[in-house]
């Protein structure tokens, strides 16, 4: 089988791969619940090329990606529920719908007027959503008309905080600047100071997690993604390390062999090579 730009041959390419008998055996072995943690990690591989700037990159973590919905579209059509036809036909029709301003006469192309009836729209498929769950006999999504309803419980913590922030902002549920939110932050590093003395870990943990949603509500407010700048800082971080690591072995002398004193100075000595991380 040779490669294609036609979609179908990677249809093709899953159909050979999940055939029993002369298929793969591990990608036999798989269903959704073992293939969604793949997922996952393929999402934080494409944004890993973006975040690097190399678009080679990020062609071939797309298609890791792709790979994925094409893999949960072979095992629902397998059961009988859809297939990836079905994946494309529903995201279409997602973006004609949600998008009046474009493909109907619908008025109003500032960004404010198409925000409200984006969130409209929204609704109006959750309730049609939970009436098709509900003539299938299916349990309806837990939904009670509330504000922070529809955030995914499984995304990643500071991108739901985020999240959970601005849902209950656009209700009037938020500081009117950032500089309440720096006392908050200076507040909740208090707390978990007052804990660390009590010798109380668990309650420490809890104020260490509402340190982090208060970290989070600062990004917001900033227009900064936390994700990415969390994951900016964790690449600086392998950097001057790796500085430190190289310096040591000019000496014949690993990490594990140096002194905290000798291996902040090369810490230091790596943010003075790289004044502008």
């Amino acid at each position: 089988m040779t490669p294609s730009r036609d979609i179908q041959r990677l249809l093709d390419i899953m159909e050979a791969l999940r055939t029993p008998e002369t298929g793969c055996p591990w990608d036999l072995a798989q269903d959704f619940d073992t293939i969604a943690p793949y997922t996952i990690e393929e999402a934080y591989e494409v944004a890993d090329a973006i975040a690097r700037g190399d678009l080679d990159d990020l062609c071939d973590e797309l298609g890791d990606l792709l790979l994925q919905v094409v893999f949960h579209a072979r095992l629902a059509q397998e059961r009988g529920a859809f297939d990836f036809g079905a994946v494309v036909e529903a995201i279409t029709a997602k973006m004609i719908r949600r998008h009046p301003h474009v493909f109907a006469d619908a008025q109003g192309r500032d960004v404010a007027a198409v925000n409200v009836a984006w969130e409209q729209i929204k609704t109006q498929e959750k309730a049609q959503r939970a009436q098709r769950q509900q003539a299938r006999g299916l349990p309806a999504q837990p939904d009670q008309g509330r504000t922070l309803d529809g955030v995914p419980a499984g995304a990643p913590a500071l991108t739901r905080a985020v999240k959970l922030q601005d849902k209950a902002a656009r209700v009037g549920f938020d500081w009117p600047d950032v500089r309440p939110v720096l006392a908050k932050i200076r507040e909740e590093i208090d707390e978990v100071e007052a804990e660390i003395v009590a010798g109380d870990r668990k309650a420490a943990a809890e104020e260490v997690g509402d340190l982090l949603f208060a970290l989070a509500n600062l990004a917001r407010h900033l227009d900064v993604d936390p994700e990415a700048a969390l994951r900016g800082t964790n690449e600086k971080f392998v950097r001057r390390f790796a500085h430190i690591e190289d310096r040591l072995a000019q000496a014949g002398r690993t990490p594990d062999g140096a002194s905290l004193i000798e291996m902040e100075a090369l810490w230091q000595e790596a943010k003075t090579a790289a004044p502008k991380e």
